[in-house]
């Protein structure tokens, strides 16, 4: 769902902002965040940037459908009027 390049930054970018003795654990830091943030990242209702490309795509060609079928019944309900 998530690169994992993104979050090895991220955890990266942490555990260089802890105070200097910290330093010395950093590697197990990093690897605490990692895991801290996919954990929290996965409990989230996120969709990948592909799925949520995809959808837009399904809605947009299904807002076009509808704004067609819209048109197509003023279209009949004009005719019916003027038979009336």
């Amino acid at each position: 769902m998530f690169d994992p390049k993104k979050l090895d930054e991220v955890a990266q970018k942490l555990s260089s902002a802890l105070p200097g003795r910290f330093q010395a654990v950093q590697q197990d830091i990093e690897q605490n965040f990692k895991t801290v943030l996919q954990n929290a990242f996965s409990k989230m209702d996120l969709v990948s940037r592909e799925e949520f490309d995809v959808q837009t795509n399904v809605l947009r060609r299904t807002r076009s459908k509808v704004d067609a079928l819209e048109k197509q019944l003023a279209e009949l309900e004009s005719l019916l009027k003027e038979k009336s």
